[in-house]
């Protein structure tokens, strides 16, 4: 692959390590000081976090993110742990969770408030984060974009936020484990689920067909084979919660139907 991004990558990596370093760090100061008021706070966030944040990280900077600037194979295998891992791992976290618990009241009803508003309702939709997540990969992948992205120092970044923050979206639309103030039902994540993967699917095949710009035939057909199967294991993780929680949403309703029986 060709790419145009030397000159300003290093102040891109810097920053991004610098952003993910008080992340880091903020996550488990206030785990540790809400956990002095409220109920002590589960260590396995802690964790979750420091993983999902160590993924990210690993993206940016270091010899994956070295890789995946000259090679379509280790693109493929930053998009997978940028727009799926992580995502997964953060949103398991429950950040959004111990934001409010750090947040004095009053500020935190407003957030509660922003959180209920119109703008997230739609955002949080599955439907609507299915085209953002997956809808933005086609455009990525079978538009110029992909191409622009390692040209333009801009582009490469925006690409990069959106496929992190359009990940994350999507998978909190499909299982609530964090706050969520707009719930649907399983049976329509369900399907949502199911078009997405499906979807996925598809566009793998199409990149191993039809090599984006600049991506020569053999990189495309092993990054479509990353693409197809690298994600197999985050995904049947996402199913496997989905199908626990609707099965523990459905169990007491059936045995106190027994139980009138």
């Amino acid at each position: 692959m060709e790419h145009n991004l030397q000159p300003g990558i290093a102040s891109l990596e810097a920053a991004v390590v610098v952003l993910l370093f008080m992340a880091f760090l903020l996550y488990p100061l206030a785990a540790v000081l809400t956990s002095l008021r409220y109920k002590a706070w589960p260590l396995y966030r802690i964790f979750l976090w420091s993983f999902g944040i160590f993924t990210i990280a690993i993206t940016f900077t270091g010899p994956l993110a070295d890789f995946a600037q000259a090679h379509f194979v280790g693109h493929m295998w930053t998009h997978l742990l940028l727009g799926m891992l992580a995502p997964l791992l953060l949103l398991l976290a429950m950040p959004m969770t111990l934001l409010l618990r750090s947040l004095p009241v009053r500020v935190a009803r407003n957030v509660s408030f922003i959180l209920k508003s119109r703008p997230f309702m739609l955002l949080s939709n599955p439907a609507v984060a299915l085209v953002l997540n997956t809808g933005g990969l086609y455009i990525l992948y079978l538009s110029n974009l992909f191409g622009w992205m390692h040209q333009s120092l801009i582009v490469y970044a925006i690409v990069h936020l959106h496929v992190f923050l359009a990940g994350y979206l999507f998978t909190a639309s499909i299982i609530y484990i964090d706050v969520t103030a707009h719930r649907l039902s399983y049976l329509f994540r369900s399907i949502v689920l199911i078009l997405s993967l499906a979807a996925h699917k598809i566009l793998s095949k199409i990149i191993y067909a039809n090599p984006p710009a600049n991506v020569p035939r053999a990189q495309a057909e092993a990054g479509g084979m990353v693409m197809y199967y690298g994600g197999d294991f985050i995904e049947l993780a996402i199913i496997v919660i989905l199908c626990y929680q609707w099965y523990k949403a459905t169990t007491p309703r059936k045995t106190a139907s027994i139980g009138e029986i």
